[in-house]
């Protein structure tokens, strides 16, 4: 499979491609919820730099410390790009973790909000669905890297990997679960079910509401599709993206419950 294209003396890989569309269509959709909450809509176009920045950076620090076991079998651990600086820059050689994306991200946006005064917990809100809609861009790159994909399986949509991009002890196994394809569909889903929670309930929602239901939505994806994962990376003998985003999910489910405990009670007084 082509994974990219000549421009000269320059090959751009169809990966960065895309994640750059996920990005920019992420940034076009904030746009829109930008202006619906009164704000000038170029803030995002602004924005989006920082956010570009922070995530790369969070995202491959994520890699870094959280290297996949086919990495490690290469020698592409921890320590080997704590030694080899270089080889850590080198992100257009693949190892970009979305955690680590989501974090680096959400710390530029609270530096740009805290430089510009703006209210960091309703623009994480204004993000929450771009984000979503970014990561269902994006995962297609993974489609053409030949990576991110499923245990082996014969159902109708199974996806073929040539040898090259097999894992070890798969060798003579063709075809796997499209992983990719499938965050990609749910991070969809999210991102709808984000802009309907917003509308639906916008007399109700407190600032930083939809960002946390983002945090438990995306959370509880990636958990449930880890099982289906072959190279899922490991700390200490545990699966580090599951166990991140299972604690990830609970924590924001309890700060979501202890933001609105009063609510309830409110209602039912007014109803008394």
């Amino acid at each position: 499979m082509i994974d990219g294209i000549s421009i000269g003396p320059l090959y751009v890989r169809f990966y960065g491609i895309i994640l750059m569309l996920g990005a920019v269509a992420g940034a076009w959709l904030a746009t829109k919820a930008a202006k619906k909450r009164g704000y000038d809509p170029e803030i995002v176009w602004d924005l989006l730099i920082y956010l570009l920045i922070g995530g790369v950076l969070g995202a491959r620090l994520w890699h870094i410390f959280t290297p996949s076991p086919s990495a490690i079998a290469q020698g592409l651990t921890t320590s080997f790009y704590l030694t080899h600086p270089l080889d850590a820059l080198a992100i257009w050689k693949g190892g970009l973790g979305i955690p680590g994306a989501v974090i680096g991200g959400m710390i530029a946006l609270y530096i740009y909000a805290r430089k510009n005064q703006l209210n960091f917990a309703e623009w994480t809100d204004i993000a929450a669905p771009s984000i979503a809609l970014g990561q269902a861009i994006g995962r297609w790159g993974n489609f053409f890297n030949q990576e991110l994909y499923g245990a082996p399986t014969n159902l109708p949509w199974k996806l073929y990997v040539d040898p090259a991009h097999r894992l070890a002890g798969f060798e003579s196994v063709e075809y796997y679960h499209p992983l990719f394809a499938y965050e990609s569909l749910l991070s969809l889903a999210n991102m709808f079910f984000l802009i309907w929670i917003s509308r639906r309930f916008a007399d109700r929602l407190k600032n930083g509401d939809i960002f946390l239901i983002y945090l438990i939505i995306y959370p509880l994806i990636r958990f449930s599709l880890d099982f289906l994962r072959l190279d899922a990376s490991q700390v200490a003998g545990v699966n580090a993206n599951q166990t991140f985003m299972a604690i990830v999910a609970v924590l924001s489910a309890a700060a979501l419950w202890w933001r609105h405990r009063n609510d309830r009670r409110s209602q039912t007084s007014a109803d008394i």
